[in-house]
């Protein structure tokens, strides 16, 4: 998305905030943010734990699954939502702030550090089976959460802080992730060109396969567009996607020299499993929505409104404020610590962390999220991004029900016209 863009893009809420004097404010959270870069320290102590008395602590091989799924949740219901917001005088002192930058690349080395624990342990004759499947599900599932470091890397134009990312995502292999979400999914998001925006009536287990695949496939093709207007070939130095396979490779290589070959099978279901977690959450984002077309066939700006949000501040706290998802695709270059929540942003019923389960199992992600596409496009179901195959079945189904919301939302807006009218 353009410069010209995403200043286009200003919410009620984000006027209220610029009127606001920034001067004084004092982010709330400065020092809770370090729980980020935690995540990977949590990890290593686990699994030194693990190696120390593996018998004694045996449960520690299964952190990782038992904080993403378990403790995260309970902790966001328990503590609830965020209610600071930095007003618009504010983001760019914030921005200035290199603590911020420096807390999202501490991940890095304890992250590798973790990883190749956790390789070493996996490996070893005497691990049973059972602890090695909980070391590979921790390790990838910590690895995953690098992915949303690589995220924020990612973002910013610094050659350095481009190589970092690719650094954070060379352990689950998932380097060209850099390009697809910058120069692809940012474009075409919210649209059903975009293999990264799944649709209402679509399955995570069908948007998997058709994420991957697709997001690797317009990979190979940004960056031989980009090499090409370079004059070079795809197979150049130059190009991003062969160095960070380059650096998976390098990763893996060095790990199982060291580890020997017990490591592989162990690297590789790491890998899956956070990079799995990676598009749980892409899933999670944009379902079923939909930027509308205008009489000349060309797709609206992406607007709050495309991108589901969640303010609960525990999930936010470990995902750099990632939940805050509209303010990201309005300003993709702007730093986690100066994301803005919205009030009138569609909203999940918990944080992301607290949706992954119910991603993985459809009727029960149905039955949360699509009354709420519905509800959030007021019973207008032509508005919606549907899965296609599945359109028409579903349309049927919820036909009683939009008509239901509709009346609502009619009823609603003639109010407001005769109180504004009086």
């Amino acid at each position: 998305m353009n410069a010209k863009v995403n200043d286009a893009v200003q919410t009620h809420e984000e006027k209220d905030s610029a009127s606001q004097d920034g001067k004084d404010w004092k982010d709330p959270k400065r020092y809770l943010w370090l729980l980020g870069p935690a995540l990977p320290g949590i990890g290593l102590a686990a699994l030194t734990g693990y190696a120390i008395a593996p018998k004694k602590l045996k449960a520690l091989a299964w952190t990782g699954p038992a904080l993403v799924h378990g403790i995260i949740p309970a902790l966001d219901r328990a503590i609830g939502e965020d209610q600071s917001n930095p007003p618009e005088a504010a983001v760019k002192p914030l921005e200035q702030d290199k603590y911020y930058d420096r807390i999202v690349k501490a991940f890095i080395p304890t992250q590798y550090a973790m990883t190749f624990m956790g390789a070493w342990l996996a490996s070893r004759k005497k691990t049973p089976i059972e602890d090695r499947i909980g070391l590979t599900l921790t390790v990838g599932a910590i690895n995953g959460v690098g992915i949303n470091t690589a995220h924020e890397l990612g973002h910013k134009s610094n050659k350095l802080n481009k190589i970092l990312a690719m650094a954070a995502l060379a352990p689950t292999g998932y380097t060209h992730f850099v390009v697809e979400h910058n120069f692809g999914h940012h474009k075409r998001v919210a649209t059903p060109e975009d293999p990264a925006s799944s649709r209402m009536g679509e399955s995570f287990w069908k948007f998997l396969p058709r994420t991957v695949i697709g997001g690797i496939k317009s990979s190979v093709k940004i960056e031989k567009a980009r090499l090409a207007r370079k004059g070079k070939s795809f197979w150049s130095l130059d190009n991003e996607l062969l160095q960070g396979w380059a650096m998976s490779a390098g990763f893996f290589g060095a790990t199982t020299l060291v580890c020997g070959p017990r490591a592989v099978p162990f690297l590789a279901a790491q890998a899956v499993y956070g990079a799995s977690l990676l598009e749980s959450v892409n899933y999670i984002e944009h379902y079923g929505l939909l930027r509308q077309k205008d009489k000349n066939g060309k797709y609206e700006r992406t607007r709050p409104e495309h991108s589901w949000n969640s303010n609960h501040i525990v999930t936010n706290l470990f995902l750099y404020q990632l939940q805050r998802h509209s303010d990201h695709h309005a300003h993709p270059s702007r730093s986690f610590q100066a994301l803005r929540h919205f009030e009138k942003a569609p909203q999940l019923p918990g944080g992301y962390a607290s949706m992954l389960l119910p991603a993985y199992v459809p009727n029960w992600w149905y039955e949360e999220m699509d009354k709420r596409v519905i509800d959030h496009y007021e019973g207008d179901l032509s508005k919606i991004n549907w899965d296609p195959d599945r359109k028409e079945e579903l349309m049927a189904r919820y036909a009683d029900y939009a008509a239901r919301v509709a009346a609502e939302a009619k009823a609603r807006r003639e109010t407001s016209d005769s109180e504004q009218a009086a």
